[in-house]
């Protein structure tokens, strides 16, 4: 150990950073972040108070009397002592930016499916928008198969 870094702590990069029920309340709330279409606004917040997470955790130990009477209590102090730690922010915004990305997919993946069958249509019903057919979108085009399944298909077409 050196004398520049006996303070520091350095994590170990092998080692989970959160224990998993924190990660789950977390996965929790970036789900509902997304869900809710406010994607920008909360990665835009959080990066603007990254430096002052744990003052937050503390103004939630300030409102937790008033806030018990809402929320789960237990949710609530495991979101509370996730934010006391430093990286806990970064690895909430990586979260919702996961599930943007899958929700992003999706939407992209609904609209080209429906950009197909629209084609289908007659013209009244295209541009007027009358007497529109029912439109169900298959299972494959909202979740598609794995990754590692289209790969072996294309290895297996070669």
């Amino acid at each position: 150990m050196s004398f520049f870094n006996r303070g520091l702590h350095m994590p170990d990069p092998e080692k989970d950073p959160l224990p998993e029920e924190e990660a789950a309340i977390l996965d929790k709330l970036a789900r509902k972040t997304v869900e809710r279409r406010m994607t920008v606004p909360a990665i835009m917040f959080l990066e603007s108070v990254k430096p002052l997470n744990y003052i937050g955790s503390q103004a939630l130990v300030f409102f937790e009397p008033i806030i018990q009477t809402v929320f789960n209590l237990k949710d609530y102090d495991t979101f509370r002592m996730a934010l006391e730690k430093r990286e806990t922010l970064e690895i909430l915004i990586q979260k919702i930016e996961a599930f943007d990305a899958v929700v992003y997919d999706r939407e992209k993946r609904v609209k080209k499916f429906m950009k197909r069958e629209k084609k289908k249509w007659k013209w009244y019903q295209r541009w007027l928008g009358l007497f529109t057919p029912k439109v169900e979108i298959p299972e494959e085009v909202l979740n598609p198969p794995e990754e590692k399944d289209s790969e072996e298909k294309k290895k297996d077409s070669r």
